[in-house]
């Protein structure tokens, strides 16, 4: 561009555009074929950037970003006085293609997170009762994790209980482009709940194959995108849910959630060895409720003590391996509260003692190495 040209030419305005990323698949629009036309104005118009953009569905509740986002960009380059957005939706040939270009050709989609080169860490956060907090530790993992810089994914398998939408602050509805769904966002996290479509609380009533099918569907048909970690939110106890994961992940890890109680936590040596029966691997145990910290700083332990403790030697003994209690997560009425309002506390109060051991857990999980248990190794046998 010359001293006496002062505005941008098509090809400068298309190199911004890749800095434009659609906010639900995370890739520029320009590779997924979003940019329908570019027009810069010459004359009276000169400085004025038109940019067409196509949807992906009519009702795609991110246009709003996606416009800002673009104007954004284009905007930045010099000579442009004004940018203007107008929007257009792809027509079924194109959301085929972009469903290709994203998922291959299978007509059928497949579970990225049961392949053999999967690099997705998938944790299952189990509990043999309910009531333990196993939703809460979820979420805050979930978030905790994110704001270690990792893509991280919540599938809330809870069918009859769900509550993850609410407590990671989820409002906004999936999205789905021709075959795929497309997740919401919150708190930096991507999250699919049946919750998200049913209306109001209408309770599901659903039997064991109904169950196991929307959970393939949660795996399969939503596009996650590249997960570094994808957490289950489990029903409480070992009944269709957990058979089924173990199922279509069996390279799943199994977190058990329990309480200090030793009643809870007989119970929650239950779930946790399911493992041995299902052969995944046991990424530790959290103790939830541990004590009540009063105003003086005394320690009341409402539920008992030892639980978790107990949890995590019985289940390594089981298992001949080293199951280890990877935190104890004291009783916060300020957990609890901002899981109401869909702040999480590792994010809303990260100095709170509750939200310390969560990201304390979260980063141990985050960096562990990665195990070979239920991988299958590309390994040729040597000829005799």
């Amino acid at each position: 561009m010359t001293s006496t040209q002062q505005i941008p030419s098509v090809e400068d305005v298309r190199a911004a555009l890749k800095e434009v990323y659609d906010p639900e698949i995370k890739k520029p629009i320009t590779e997924l074929g979003m940019v329908k036309d570019v027009t810069v104005g010459s004359g009276d118009t000169a400085g004025i950037v038109t940019v067409s953009i196509y949807l992906t569905v009519a009702g795609c509740p991110l246009k709003e970003t996606l416009t800002r986002d673009t104007t954004n960009a284009v905007g930045k380059l010099e000579g442009v006085r004004d940018v203007r957005v107008e929007l257009d939706v792809m027509s079924d040939e194109q959301r085929t293609e972009l469903r290709k270009s994203l998922r291959g050709d299978a007509e059928e989609p497949v579970i990225p997170f049961a392949q053999p080169g999967s690099m997705t860490r998938v944790y299952c956060v189990a509990s043999g009762k309910g009531g333990v907090g196993k939703s809460s530790v979820t979420v805050n993992l979930a978030v905790a994790m994110a704001e270690r810089g990792l893509s991280v994914g919540v599938v809330d398998a809870d069918i009859y209980g769900h509550s993850v939408p609410r407590m990671l602050g989820a409002t906004e509805k999936p999205t789905k482009v021709e075959k795929m769904i497309m997740p919401p966002q919150a708190n930096g996290v991507k999250v699919i709940s049946i919750g998200m479509f049913t209306p109001g609380n209408t309770p599901v009533v659903w039997r064991g194959p109904m169950l196991h099918r929307a959970l393939q569907q949660f795996l399969a048909d939503v596009f996650w995108g590249d997960l570094d970690i994808l957490l289950l939110d489990l029903p409480p106890g070992t009944g269709d849910i957990a058979i089924s994961v173990a199922q279509l992940i069996p390279n799943a890890e199994i977190l058990v959630v329990t309480t200090p109680q030793q009643a809870a936590a007989e119970v929650a040596e239950r779930a946790g060895a399911i493992a041995m029966q299902t052969r995944q691997r046991l990424a530790g145990v959290i103790e939830n409720m541990s004590w009540l910290e009063t105003p003086t700083g005394e320690r009341v332990e409402v539920f008992g003590a030892g639980g978790g403790q107990t949890v995590a030697d019985s289940l390594s003994k089981s298992t001949g391996t080293t199951v280890p209690l990877l935190g104890q997560v004291p009783l916060d009425p300020r957990l609890r509260e901002h899981g109401d309002a869909g702040t999480p506390i590792v994010r809303s109060e990260p100095e709170a003692p509750a939200a310390k051991v969560l990201k304390d857990v979260a980063k141990k999980l985050s960096v562990r190495a990665r195990g070979l248990a239920g991988m299958m190794l590309n390994v040729t046998p040597k000829g005799r």
